[in-house]
């Protein structure tokens, strides 16, 4: 039997879909792909060009280097996909350097909506007119480039399906994850309790006390300062954020000011 769709779509336009494969198999998450929580259809756009060379680029006006990506094939694959999503208002996302950065606000975002159509960008980029009548928002990874966009949906896709209801072995598990919160997350320990690396050659190291008192009170708080210390050395613009968005309480503050700041 089919699983019951969630409702939650994903259309990706790529030149290469076989990239999406191995990840909705694999891992964790593909228990939101398999039980369709999050339903991801694959569109080559190869199979929208219009000559038996299957061609999706051309030249740059002005010359340059590379190649641009065409906006005839591409008008039809996102007219199909349109109408496969009986022309629902799922945003077109375009994965691009110039766009803004994804974060967890917008994972977020993702994962309460009904999905959007994500297209994946490769050579030189795409034709702008194409961009400029279609495109509904650009996201971007970071401050580097990528061969193609295929690796910025995949990233998406897998912080939006973590999100979905059964995915994750523990429910609460992302609720304690970095950016869940404003902050980032706190050092996590296991077993052994006293360790020396391999073959024992160097000074053993413990885990923190607190952890093994089993006192939950002194746990949580030691994990909250721990992640305010953490995010105060490494994303001050975080904790920033979180002050400005009222996330941080008053022991909090004390807690900076003593230890931090």
């Amino acid at each position: 039997m089919k699983p019951e769709a969630h409702g939650l779509r994903f259309d990706v336009i790529t030149l290469f879909p076989e990239l999406f494969v191995p990840h909705l198999t694999q891992g964790v998450t593909r228990r939101a792909f398999q039980a369709g929580r999050v339903d991801v259809k694959l569109w080559p756009l190869r199979d929208f060009a219009d000559d038996k060379h299957r061609r999706v680029d051309d030249r740059p006006y002005g010359g340059g280097p590379g190649m641009v990506m065409l906006t005839e094939p591409l008008e039809r694959a996102l007219a199909c996909v349109r109408e496969g999503r009986s022309n629902d208002a799922a945003p077109l996302v375009y994965f691009s350097p110039t766009g803004q950065p994804l974060d967890q606000r917008t994972v977020k975002m993702f994962a309460a909506g009904n999905g959007a159509v994500l297209l994946c960008g490769r050579y030189e980029g795409i034709d702008q007119r194409f961009l400029d009548r279609h495109v509904d928002l650009e996201l971007s990874l970071g401050d580097f480039v990528l061969s193609g966009g295929e690796l910025a949906a995949l990233a998406l896709l897998d912080a939006v399906a973590r999100l979905q209801p059964g995915v994750l072995g523990n429910s609460r598990s992302h609720q304690q994850d970095s950016f869940s919160n404003g902050l980032l997350d706190c050092p996590h320990y296991s077993r052994p309790e006293h360790w020396a690396g391999a073959g024992g050659e160097m000074k053993a190291s413990s885990v923190p006390e607190v952890l093994t008192s089993g006192d939950h009170g002194r746990i949580e708080r030691w994990r909250r300062h721990r992640s305010l210390e953490l995010t105060a050395k490494r994303r001050p613009d975080l904790i920033i954020a979180a002050r400005v968005a009222g996330q941080l309480t008053l022991e909090d503050e004390q807690f900076l000011s003593s230890n931090v700041e």
